[in-house]
């Protein structure tokens, strides 16, 4: 550690009173130094054992829910703290009751929750606030700022604490009339206790024999030529998985920007499929030409149908973010290929163009069912064989 700034002055100041034979120098340097050099132990070991904690109900939630924090700080030495200040980064998204408990921060859509602490040796302080989810997002929070020092205010120190966490507020679930699904089929195929029909007229490729496969099933040239018994793998034209495939292009260029409130009810509209999917039995899987937070490349998960899956889906939506990773009508292309067979697609999109009409009339070969929701602008020109709903969805007035 470095002699203080001041120790030289106070060493020439007692040397000076000794040969001048001045008592009250003498005095004044050796009491100054004294609680000038308490004060520098005290600020250097003031944040040693301090701990800081945040104490979330839920992590996880829809815009408009809110759920209480617990602030917990806790000083785990036998020094105590004069004064202890607390600075934690908060979104804005997920601001507490009281507005006024967020200092300004320079950072968009970030505010500051300061706290003041006045702790003795081993004590705890606790503080506790509710915060209101506001918008679709993962958010972070933190990492604090402590700040602390000696009794007498001369020294402060402080230090960042690794405790960085994150918020995720899932998009926000649409009346289920507002997508305008048929009843008795709501995602372009019937249910069904089987989970997956296959057309004899379509095969698709060979696989070893099991016990369970039928006499017909048998592909004898196959089985000639691997010396074992092969069966036939037939295309499924008919199941019980939907993949919901969502477009983030809110414009024709995307590169010249794009609109947050139709962005925001496409992903809406796209959680709420994956919702009602997995509510109703189906396996539901999600694709994305937009990316993640943190990140460059379209995403994807493969279907699933469990609770879980579904909190998945939402945690994926909630990190979407407006950059395009690749055309639409190409992704679906290149992404062909990594969706289950048989799998009906809900394709969620802003713009229906003369390739992306293309580009489903090819699939059409490929894929039996595919629904289209087109939202906003002008409803879809209407294409053979392919089912379209059109969502209306007018930008809020700025003002």
């Amino acid at each position: 550690m470095l002699a203080p700034a001041w120790l030289p002055l106070l060493i020439f100041l007692f040397l000076a009173g000794a040969a001048l034979r001045a008592p009250w120098l003498i005095y004044f340097s050796v009491a100054v130094g004294v609680v000038m050099g308490a004060a520098h132990l005290w600020a250097a070991r003031a944040l040693d054992g301090v701990l800081y904690r945040r104490r979330f109900r839920y992590r996880r939630g829809f815009p408009g829910e809110s759920t209480p924090v617990s602030i917990e700080v806790e000083n785990r030495k036998f020094l105590p703290l004069s004064w202890l200040r607390v600075e934690d980064p908060w979104p804005l998204a997920a601001a507490p009751e009281d507005a006024e408990l967020l200092a300004p921060s320079h950072l968009q859509g970030q505010g500051q929750l300061v706290n003041a602490y006045n702790l003795r040796w081993y004590a705890q302080a606790r503080r506790s606030l509710t915060i209101n989810f506001q918008e679709r997002g993962i958010f972070p929070v933190g990492p604090a700022r402590m700040e602390s020092g000696d009794l007498f205010g001369v020294y402060s120190r402080e230090r960042e604490l690794p405790n960085r966490e994150y918020l995720t507020i899932f998009p926000r679930i649409l009346p289920i009339d507002l997508l305008r699904p048929a009843a008795d089929d709501p995602f372009g195929e019937r249910p069904a206790r089987r989970p997956l029909f296959e057309d004899p007229n379509r095969p698709m490729g060979v696989r070893p024999y099991h016990p369970e496969d039928g006499f017909r099933r048998i592909h004898w040239p196959a089985s000639a030529r691997t010396g074992q018994l092969q069966t036939r793998i037939f295309e499924p034209v008919t199941a019980r998985t939907v993949v919901v495939c969502l477009d983030v292009a809110t414009q024709e260029r995307p590169w010249l920007g794009f609109s947050p409130a139709l962005l925001e009810f496409m992903i809406s509209a796209a959680a709420t499929l994956c919702y009602q999917g997995i509510q109703n039995g189906y396996s539901v899987g999600l694709y994305s030409n937009g990316c993640l937070a943190h990140a460059d490349q379209p995403f994807h998960i493969q279907p699933g149908r469990t609770p879980h899956h579904l909190a998945a889906l939402l945690q994926a939506l909630a990190g979407v973010t407006p950059y395009v990773a690749a055309p639409f009508a190409g992704f679906l292309l290149s992404a062909l290929g990594e969706m289950p067979f048989g799998a009906t697609l809900v394709l969620v999109t802003a713009r229906f163009d003369a390739s992306l009409q293309d580009t489903l009339l090819r699939l059409r070969h490929y894929r039996r069912n595919i629904l289209l929701y087109k939202a906003g602008g002008e409803p879809p020109a209407e294409t053979p064989g392919l089912r379209a709903i059109h969502l209306p969805f007018e930008e809020p007035a700025h003002g």
